[in-house]
């Protein structure tokens, strides 16, 4: 018999790129090109991308640049990025799921800017959420937990009665610094000490209880 896990929260706030939207084959492009710029390994670059601010990724490869070429080419990247959405999918189970979750409390919390969200949301053919916290409504990116943090409470939320939806180690980390319990999603996730791991959205079922909570069936 198939265990099912089970979750009861007030909203829920959701991660973008590997949790919502399958955006790897524009983020290794993109990267390797500025990795191969830079004069540095693409592998090695990729391993530490996923789930930071484009410039505090540079910062952390490349320590002593200074730090207005990293937002120089971070603007470049976003540029890049927002145009170029070949391969851009939703991750499966994401339709579902958003739909599920239309009149129910959830936020979008990503590192992507507006327009960058906006374009690969558009390519997945996902529906935006109202509240939303884009890279340039932080002062901090991931691992800091501020965009969670300002996500609920634009939701009118208390961050223990939150719980984040997120694929990457430092998306994992500010979940967890906010306070907030944490569902890892995809292969990746598993090593990042989530709450709770699932492969994929289809394995996420939302219910709208009485009173305004709302519980999560997770299957294995």
């Amino acid at each position: 018999m198939t265990a099912i896990t089970t979750l009861t929260t007030r909203a829920l706030l959701l991660d973008m790129d590997g949790t919502l939207v399958d955006s790897d084959a524009v983020v290794e492009r993109c990267w390797r090109r500025w990795a191969e710029e830079q004069g540095l390994d693409p592998d090695d670059v990729l391993r530490d991308v996923h789930g930071r601010q484009g410039h505090a990724t540079m910062a952390l490869l490349l320590p002593d640049r200074p730090a207005e070429l990293n937002h120089a080419d971070n603007r470049r990247m976003l540029e890049q990025e927002a145009t170029d959405v070949d391969g851009v999918v939703a991750v499966p189970g994401a339709p579902a799921f958003l739909a599920a979750l239309a009149d129910l409390p959830h936020a979008l919390v990503t590192s992507a800017d507006e327009r960058l969200a906006q374009a690969r949301m558009r390519a997945a053919g996902l529906p935006m959420p109202e509240v939303r916290v884009t890279a340039e409504r932080v002062g901090a990116g991931k691992p800091d937990p501020e965009g969670f943090l300002k996500g609920a409470a634009e939701l009118g939320f208390a961050p223990e009665d939150c719980i984040v939806l997120e694929d990457s180690e430092v998306g994992m980390a500010a979940g967890r610094a906010a306070g907030m319990r944490v569902v890892g999603v995809g292969a990746r996730a598993a090593a990042y000490r989530p709450t709770v791991h699932v492969p994929t959205l289809d394995h996420v079922q939302v219910e709208a209880l009485e009173g305004g909570a709302l519980r999560l069936h997770i299957s294995p």
